[in-house]
């Protein structure tokens, strides 16, 4: 018998008994399926010391749920209050949970483990969510900081994740599309999107691939991205991860497709370009000019860190012609202590470098702060004067660190000072050429990746020149017009400005 048909037997009055008496049959419930109980479902909690279990023998009550994972406010007041209260107030309550019933024992338990409240009567099982376990509260990022703007930042509740998103874009249009991902730990993944914004077909691929994983465990969202990559040896990422909201709800109105993974404080962004990871928030809370102004900056920051002191290596050891004479005279009084080859300076020097950023971030702040300052002056100054360095190197190595952290997004600047190592081993054998062939790899590898199925150098790849304004340059609001080409929406137009 269908549920709507046992609802229309409690609604004349039948007994709770005789309207939920045939879930039970065989021929109305799938082969796996098994109708939730008391005993089963003890048996599947067995062990599970943190597992409350209380009973009312007089009421014919049995409540189960996890006490750290339940608002104690709202089990007071839906459920212990009104059973404790008399019969009438307990069969009223039995009345109130015909919509939570549930027929399917993993259903059951499912909703247990999410923070529910099982519910056993004479008349069947019930699941009322209570969850209101304990979590951090809305913080500022620690790793997106602006210097105007909004200060909030997602935290790993997913509810408050999307509590935020929505508070900032109020529309109906904005869609949500909940999936489960973990077998052990069926973590909820949501996409949203806006509907005649996003193109479906992302939304769609999206999701295929999210419902295509099959693992035990999923905790955070990097880890999620990973499995769902375009190219997944590549060391760049292909998705834009943000703790934000204001970054991702201007994602989600320009067109993409974004992804919330519940524990998560990250949230990713789907389709992206390479030059999507060199925009922040900030370029768009203050002037334009000053806007472009930066962005530019870090482009060029970009490139020196990229290429800054493989250019040295690749200048000492083969091209002194390169190298200004008056500086010539420097280089060569700094570098006449020192034993070895500039390649191996350098790959030393840079090494250094990575070890005491990674001891930096690893220890407590007010340390690392102390461990990256102290240690980088007192080092540098130790290896000049044993003549294991010279000057020059050092303020090439110091630059190169200081550009890679002013790049935004910190997986991206990551990656690129793994590139550093081997564009200095390529200068250090063949000179400016291994520059050129690494350089040119570089780029033949930016050029065969995709994101979602699109150009990961859109807009330069395909050459979309209009979309510049907001690439290189952060134009002024009434120049962006419309949104980027790489998202393929159905409504191109965003901005109706004239001034």
């Amino acid at each position: 018998m269908k549920f709507s048909d046992r609802l229309k037997k409690w609604m004349l009055n039948d007994t709770a008994e005789d309207a939920f008496q045939d879930k039970a049959e065989p021929e109305a419930l799938p082969e796996e399926t098994k109708a939730p109980s008391l005993a089963l479902t003890l048996e599947e909690f067995r062990d599970c010391d943190d597992l409350t279990h209380r009973r009312f023998p007089d009421r014919g009550i049995d409540l189960i749920y996890f006490e750290h994972m339940v608002d104690q406010n709202k089990l007071n007041q839906q459920l212990l209050i009104p059973i404790m209260k008399g019969d009438e107030e307990a069969d009223k309550l039995v009345e109130q949970l015909l919509p939570y019933a549930v027929f399917d024992s993993k259903e059951l338990i499912v909703g247990v483990l999410a923070g529910g409240v099982a519910i056993f009567t004479r008349a069947g099982a019930y699941v009322v969510s209570a969850y209101g376990a304990e979590g951090r509260a809305v913080s500022q990022s620690e790793t997106e900081t602006v210097i105007t703007g909004p200060h909030d930042a997602f935290t790993e509740q997913a509810g408050i994740g999307l509590s935020l998103i929505r508070s900032r874009l109020k529309s109906s249009h904005l869609k949500t599309i909940k999936l489960s991902v973990g077998e052990i730990t069926k973590t909820d993944v949501y996409l949203l999107y806006i509907k005649d914004i996003a193109n479906m077909d992302f939304v769609r691929e999206a999701k295929r691939r999210i419902e295509q994983i099959e693992v035990d465990s999923m905790l955070d969202t990097n880890m999620l991205i990973q499995y769902i990559d375009d190219n997944k040896n590549s060391i760049f990422p292909q998705y834009l991860t943000s703790e934000r909201p204001d970054a991702i709800v201007s994602k989600l109105v320009a067109g993409r497709v974004v992804g919330l993974v519940d524990g998560s404080p990250s949230v990713f962004t789907v389709p992206t370009s390479f030059f999507e990871f060199f925009s922040s928030s900030d370029d768009y809370y203050q002037r334009w000019i000053l806007g472009s102004a930066t962005r530019l900056l870090r482009f060029l920051a970009f490139i020196i860190t990229t290429s800054f002191t493989a250019l040295y290596v690749s200048a000492t050891t083969y091209h002194y012609e390169m190298i200004p004479m008056n500086l010539l005279v420097t280089l060569t009084e700094s570098r006449s202590r020192v034993p070895f080859p500039p390649v191996y300076e350098a790959l030393v020097m840079e090494v250094t470098i990575e070890l005491l950023r990674e001891a930096g971030a690893r220890l407590p702040t007010k340390i690392g702060q102390t461990i990256g300052i102290v240690g980088g002056i007192v080092i540098g100054q130790a290896a000049v004067q044993a003549g294991l360095t010279s000057n020059v190197l050092i303020i090439a190595v110091a630059s190169s660190a200081i550009a890679s952290f002013v790049i935004p997004s910190y997986v991206m600047s990551a990656s690129i000072r793994l590139i550093r190592f081997g564009l200095i081993l390529l200068a250090g054998l063949w000179g400016n050429f291994g520059l050129v062939i690494g350089l040119a790899a570089i780029v033949i590898h930016l050029s065969g990746l995709t994101s979602l199925g699109t150009s990961y150098l859109t807009p330069v790849a395909p050459f979309e020149p209009k979309d510049w304004k907001d690439i290189f340059i952060r134009a002024p609001f009434h120049a962006l017009r419309l949104r980027p080409t790489q998202s393929v929406s159905p409504n191109m137009q965003r901005n109706k400005s004239r001034r």
